[in-house]
């Protein structure tokens, strides 16, 4: 669809400069559907395929079972992904579910979804990402990856230090490399986007070819059966949906991306389509080697194990590279994507002037890219990140499910505004997503709620900040 045809980001917020907007450039659309596609990638594949298997084996010791957690895992992500294609083609504009939730359920809702991101969500994952690639990196180069500190300062003694050693100063390098690359402007950020996303996904691809090509396993383990009751089963969707998150990192970007109205809805079909195809075939695989009931109790990473019986003695090195290659995608598409949401605040008031900042001359959220690096490397500093991480992990389903609800929202509030892309599937497509975000949440109260607690504590308190913001862009508004 041409672009003159596409909507306006809202009648809100029709005119630019908006409240608190910082004089600046403009972004640009310079992304195509192939680029959007291969963030969503970089973006969901990481840890969880590795990891969280054998949490759902131990659930689902079935294994036409235990697949189907990952097909079901997989259709809700893709009828995600297209509630928010309608979405972001509604609203092409940089923020993802910030913008939605706004416009949706007000100021409010939209600013704690930002500040979860950045305190958090984007900043967090992306401060452990560069802690664990050190880690890999030790393999190859030990001295990088030392832990013994150079300097301990104690901000609460006992309780929060500033550590600075080897490790975190590699991490933070790592950071600071990414943020440099990403500011410096979209076609630079894209070029190596794409070349970490296509060597992730090749890793995978040669790995499974490996694995059925030359692995030691047999089909007969993909016939296990095992009883298994109904609530088991829907436990281990949990954590098989959180594995699928990330599929929606295309909609940040939205607001650079060549002919929204049909390049969002390719990228997020072709980018979630993908995971889900690597995610099934990786579960067949491990299934194919390691029958479901050996699966549940293996305690590291699973591609290890499976590495380790496919390569021999090789296979440490190889899957340290794979490792890395992996993390270093996953770092540069939460460095991409993050940013575009607390620029998306800036624009409106709701977060620090500076940050609606665009470069002039790199066309790139450059302040909003800084803000980010610093404070991932602050959680680097203080080993936070992982404490972050944990605590707000449902926010990531609150969220999303929270946008997906304002589908429905915005299609009875706007019926007749031009929708460049209607959700498919809609209404029951959306609303099951809906609705098993609201069950995961209610889950995660019900049986963890020590660390559910503490996340929901820790997204309030972006209240008093959001006060404090708009209180400010209201002051502005009345000297003017």
């Amino acid at each position: 669809m041409p672009e003159a045809s596409l909507p306006p980001a809202s009648k809100a917020h029709e005119g630019l400069p908006r409240a608190g907007e910082a004089t600046r450039g403009a972004l640009e659309r310079r992304l195509g559907p192939l680029d959007a596609a291969a963030l969503i990638v970089s973006n969901v594949i990481g840890g969880g395929i590795l990891f969280t298997p054998p949490q759902v084996a131990m659930l689902v010791p079935d294994a036409a079972l235990f697949l189907s957690t990952w097909i079901a895992g997989g259709a809700l992500a893709f009828a995600g992904a297209m509630a928010y294609a309608e979405l972001a083609t509604l609203r092409p504009r940089a923020g993802g579910e910030y913008v939605y939730l706004r416009d949706a359920f007000g100021n409010g809702a939209a600013f704690l979804t930002g500040w979860t991101s950045f305190v958090a969500g984007f900043s967090g994952a992306i401060a452990t990402s560069a802690v664990v690639m050190v880690f890999y990196t030790s393999r190859f180069v030990p001295a990088l990856s030392t832990a013994a500190p150079w300097l301990v300062v104690p901000i609460v003694p006992g309780r929060l230090l500033v550590t600075l050693s080897p490790q975190t100063m590699t991490a933070i390098g790592v950071i600071m490399a990414m943020a440099w690359l990403h500011r410096r402007g979209i076609g630079p950020g894209r070029i190596v986007g794409n070349l970490l996303a296509s060597l992730k996904v090749a890793a995978f691809v040669l790995f499974i070819a490996i694995g059925f090509s030359w692995g030691s396993g047999t089909v007969a383990h993909l016939s296990e059966r095992a009883p298994v009751a109904a609530a088991g089963w829907l436990l281990a969707l949990i954590p098989v949906m959180f594995t699928y998150s990330g599929w929606n990192a295309a909609s940040y970007v939205a607001e650079e991306i060549r002919e929204p109205g049909r390049n969002v809805p390719r990228a997020l079909a072709l980018g979630t389509g993908a995971v889900i195809a690597i995610y099934l075939l990786m579960n067949v695989l491990y299934l194919y080697v390691i029958p479901v009931g050996d699966l549940a109790r293996i305690d590291r990473s699973v591609l290890d194990v499976i590495a380790d019986r496919l390569l021999g003695s090789s296979a440490g090195d190889i899957m340290g590279v794979v490792s890395i290659i992996s993390l270093a995608a996953s770092i540069s598409a939460m460095t991409l994507a993050g940013p575009r949401i607390y620029y998306a605040m800036a624009r409106d008031g709701l977060f620090f002037s500076r940050v609606g900042f665009v470069h002039p001359r790199y066309h790139t959220p450059s302040t909003a890219i800084v803000a980010q690096a610093v404070w991932s490397s602050l959680l680097v500093l203080t080993a936070t990140a992982d404490a972050l991480v944990n605590y707000t992990g449902f926010a990531i389903v609150l969220f999303s499910g929270t946008a997906v609800v304002a589908l429905f929202v915005l299609r009875m509030r706007e019926p007749d505004a031009p929708r460049p892309f209607r959700a498919w599937g809609y209404p029951l497509a959306p609303a099951i997503y809906a609705i098993a975000s609201a069950a995961m949440i209610v889950n995660g109260l019900i049986r963890t709620p020590g660390p559910t607690g503490a996340g929901a504590l820790i997204i309030a308190a972006g209240l008093p900040v959001y006060f404090l913001f708009r209180a400010g862009t209201a002051g502005a508004r009345r000297g003017t």
